[in-house]
């Protein structure tokens, strides 16, 4: 299945986005380096590409704190299940790695999740950011730590 892309400017710097005709594989800043080696065509006027550049946008200028858009991730089942238990994380909250190993039904994988939380490929939308360490502590951001910070102050989140 071909794959198309974009780039976008948002606040907090430059993203690429990649989706095909099921969905969303990707959004990433410019200094992640999960991003694929290749990325496909660049067509900034792929249907779910401007959606998802729209639905973006909303969320930075905070008249949207949703995204509703079809998402094509791929990784593994565990993978595909943690970050299924991303989405549930409410805007503006954050959780635990304990948490989300637990909203997973997996209690003792809270390693294995931080892991599959640090794969996750859409960024901001698949809301990563909103993991934190057990003890309120800012930690591991595949796209940096500031800008992780300013993520969750833009859902106006006060650590303890």
């Amino acid at each position: 299945m071909n794959t198309s892309y974009t780039t976008f400017e948002s606040p907090l710097g430059q993203m690429t986005i990649q989706a095909n005709d099921l969905g969303l594989l990707g959004v990433w800043f410019e200094t992640q380096t999960t991003q694929p080696k290749e990325l496909g065509k660049k067509e900034p006027n792929h249907p779910i590409l401007v959606l998802t550049i729209k639905q973006l946008r909303d969320y930075f200028s905070q008249r949207s704190k949703t995204f509703d858009l079809p998402l094509a991730a791929k990784g593994t089942v565990f993978q595909q299940q943690v970050w299924q238990a991303l989405m549930t994380i409410p805007f503006g909250e954050t959780w635990t790695y304990q948490q989300l190993a637990e909203a997973i039904g997996n209690p003792k994988a809270v390693r294995a999740v931080g892991l599959a939380n640090g794969k996750n490929p859409i960024s901001v939308i698949v809301p990563c950011h909103r993991v934190i360490g057990k003890k309120g502590k800012l930690t591991g951001y595949a796209g940096g730590l500031e800008r992780k910070a300013e993520l969750l102050k833009l859902e106006h989140w006060e650590p303890d």
